[in-house]
């Protein structure tokens, strides 16, 4: 009998079909577990599997006494309190560099979208505008991509995956990280030089209690009126309320997001915005991305079942 594991998120079902080809997967479609399964249906399992970050509080855990392993599906586990699960004895692992390239790519269709303003120039194709011979609405023309200064804030795989891309484009790349790497790009050993620098910011930085508002409005001004930010990291790095002011003000040109403070994002002012480029967190969701992040989710559960090490354990 295949062993039980939970689903602690929500997930669509196919990022866990293949998962379910191997074990009996316990679906609490993103509900607290004890609200879907009974105290007798939870007492047993001893692994889920949760998107790295949705919290999981100590509450959340004594539903669970038999948890000893929580396996993160992508590469982020900012919900994870690694001082429950320490004290628990739960292990953490998740699927690193899975979807690197996927997040790389969206992250240049948001820099590109953004600064060529594609959203706006489709609306305008489409409504009939540009066949009517209405005025354009691309007031000013947009800068070109090539001769620009790219700052990437984090330089792991998806930033340095990032940073590849841009440099293809002929721009002049930097980067701030927690530390100097072997790198071909220029280092900045703060945030605030590294923004002051820049003309294109890409956030892509390994959420945590460190990161949480590291941009904010200060932040912003450095960037400039001419400045674009994309952030494909999480939506807690970015103080949002500041970006929509700066958005706003024209502090800085404009913005590509695919993360938010908080998921899955209304419509609100943000939305109402053009020099923004919006989409619903899907960075890493590309067909290969998928299948490589299934791969670690399941190399995780194999070991842990067996009594191995766990092959991408984190905390």
């Amino acid at each position: 009998m295949p062993e039980q594991v939970l689903i602690y998120s929500r997930f669509p079902k196919s990022q866990m079909a293949e998962i379910a080809r191997r074990y009996d997967l316990l679906d609490g479609h993103g509900k607290p577990p004890i609200e879907t399964f009974t105290a007798e249906q939870l007492k047993p399992v001893r692994a889920l599997i949760t998107a790295g970050g949705q919290p999981i509080p100590g509450p959340v855990l004594d539903t669970l006494p038999s948890l000893k392993a929580i396996i993160c599906f992508g590469t982020g586990y900012d919900g994870v309190d690694f001082s429950e699960t320490k004290a628990r004895g739960i292990a953490v692992a998740n699927s690193p560099g899975a979807n690197a390239n996927a997040v790389a790519e969206i992250a240049m269709g948001l820099m590109l979208a953004s600064m060529r303003r594609l959203i706006v120039a489709d609306r305008y194709v489409r409504s009939g505008g540009w066949a009517k011979g209405e005025p354009t609405v691309l007031t000013t023309m947009p800068p070109g991509i090539a001769g620009r200064k790219v700052g990437i804030y984090g330089l792991g795989e998806i930033g340095r995956k990032i940073a590849a891309r841009c440099a293809a484009f002929d721009t002049e790349v930097g980067y701030h990280s927690r530390s100097r790497h072997d790198a071909p790009y220029a280092y900045f050993d703060n945030l605030d030089a590294l923004a002051e620098w820049s003309d294109i910011l890409f956030v892509a930085v390994r959420a945590g209690a460190d990161t949480v508002h590291k941009v904010d409005a200060a932040l912003l001004k450095k960037l400039g009126p001419l400045g674009t930010i994309v952030n494909i990291s999480r939506g807690s790095v970015i103080d949002q309320k500041a970006l929509v002011a700066a958005l706003q003000e024209k502090t800085i040109a404009g913005a590509g997001l695919d993360v938010y403070e908080k998921e899955p994002h209304a419509p609100d002012i943000l939305t109402t915005l053009d020099n923004v480029v919006l989409s619903p967190h899907i960075g890493g969701q590309t067909a290969e991305g998928l299948v490589g992040m299934q791969d670690c989710v399941i190399a995780n559960l194999d070991a842990f079942f067996a009594g191995r090490p766990l092959p991408y354990p984190v905390g």
